[in-house]
């Protein structure tokens, strides 16, 4: 019993003391807003027919819908082009500035809109990869997903440093410098006279008008206790219910990663095709999912292969949840998913739902070998940037700036890659 008491506690100080897994959340924000954006972009010549004015889901349609599930969508607000276009706009620059992670507080929140907006305005538009980024953009508003690998915190970093050298704040995790921050409110008074306009004409009501303007609060709450009284009682208690609502949304992000790995996999045996291992065999036949029709000729050709890969992908799918309990057979299983998504992406040219996926699983992966990749690419980067710094220098030769980058690149781990 004095066990299991000392292990609750010590998982209780350990929810409430810190912000659990902060590279695999980083990795989760870069991957789906990234994700999103590719898909933007690469459907802007279709994006009227997509989710704008000649869309055969028509406005007066998804009104109806909309009017029945009570779904959000900024879209459902005017049924005029302009409109369609800043909406549109500002779902490119959200994801691309939550990618980056500038501001992610406030960019998380702007990405779920542009994404509840696209996608509840023609809810046939999409497949399985925009319902797994539906879903993650709305979990990722709960998070401290701008930790690592983010502008932000480079900024407060450099803030740390700064604060350091004058002498203002003790070098220890006791005490941290509170970045002097302009940018963050003016973005949030814009944001609230914004809010404040689509409430007084009617467009948000019951629960969502609750969700944005309770996260509207809570963001001024945060910033205007931080700045009032950075180590007081009050942002210690804020503190803490920020970490349990991030590590709670981690969880969940974990457990609906399981849920979509085991509902496929269960659902896929009970089908005739995947028990006479000959499903994998359909899709590549088809013209529509056959981008490289010489390639897919080619795997459908070997019957061996087919039915070993579409055994393996059942046996993967319903294993992986029960395999979270030992960390190498988990790794392992990872990793065959990630390169499953992979060929997915080229064989059957489906590449925004493979990249969804494949965001998704990074919740797994191991924090170590985050960290490594997060090595390598300030390293490549440093290294990129120093033989355009070197000019004419010799080829073969070490410049004169090579070391400084290279200690530069060191430090650069702790925060956004640059």
């Amino acid at each position: 019993m004095n066990r299991f008491g000392s292990l609750l506690g010590r998982g209780i100080e350990r929810v409430t003391a810190s912000a659990l897994g902060p590279y695999q959340t980083a990795v989760i924000r870069i991957g789906f807003a990234a994700t999103w954006l590719l898909f933007l972009l690469r459907e802007l010549p279709h994006r009227l027919e997509l989710y704008g004015p000649d869309s055969p889901w028509s406005w007066d349609m998804a009104q109806q819908l909309i009017a029945e599930n009570d779904a959000f969508t900024a879209l459902m607000w005017s049924d005029g082009r302009i409109w369609f276009e800043v909406v549109y706009a500002l779902a490119v620059l959200s994801s691309a500035l939550l990618m980056l992670g500038w501001r992610t507080r406030t960019m998380s929140v702007l990405f779920m809109i542009g994404v509840l907006s696209l996608q509840n305005r023609s809810i046939f538009m999409g497949d399985g990869g925009d319902n797994v980024i539906h879903l993650m953009a709305t979990y990722l508003v709960f998070t401290r997903c701008g930790q690592v690998w983010s502008l932000d915190a480079r900024r407060a970093a450099r803030a740390r440093a700064a604060s350091v050298e004058q002498g203002k704040t003790p070098v220890g995790p006791a005490k941290t410098a509170q970045p002097v921050d302009k940018a963050g409110p003016v973005l949030w008074w814009v944001l609230g006279l914004g809010l404040c306009v689509v409430t007084f004409m009617g467009e948000l009501s019951g629960g969502w008008l609750l969700v944005f303007w309770g996260l509207w609060l809570a963001h001024g709450l945060w910033w205007a206790v931080g700045r009032r009284a950075p180590d007081g009682e009050a942002r210690k208690l804020l503190d803490v219910i920020v970490k349990i609502a991030h590590n709670a949304a981690l969880l969940v992000i974990m457990v609906e990663a399981c849920l979509i790995y085991a509902t496929a996999g269960w659902y896929k045996i009970q089908g005739s095709r995947w028990q006479d291992g000959t499903a994998i065999y359909f899709p590549l036949r088809l013209d529509y999912f056959s981008p490289w029709p010489a390639l897919s000729d080619l795997l459908a050709s070997h019957g061996l292969m087919v039915m070993l890969v579409t055994y393996g992908t059942v046996a993967v799918q319903v294993a992986f949840p029960f395999t979270l309990f030992n960390r190498r057979v988990k790794n392992v299983l990872l990793a065959a998913m990630i390169f499953e998504h992979a060929v997915i992406a080229v064989v059957l040219g489906l590449p925004f739902f493979s990249l969804a996926m494949i965001a998704a699983d990074a919740v797994f992966l191991p924090t170590s070998f985050l960290r490594r990749v997060g090595g390598w690419v300030a390293r490549a980067r440093g290294a990129l940037f120093s033989r355009f710094s070197r000019g004419d220098t010799v080829p073969g030769q070490r410049g004169a700036d090579e070391e400084p980058a290279r200690e530069s690149t060191e430090h650069a781990r702790v925060g956004f890659p640059s």
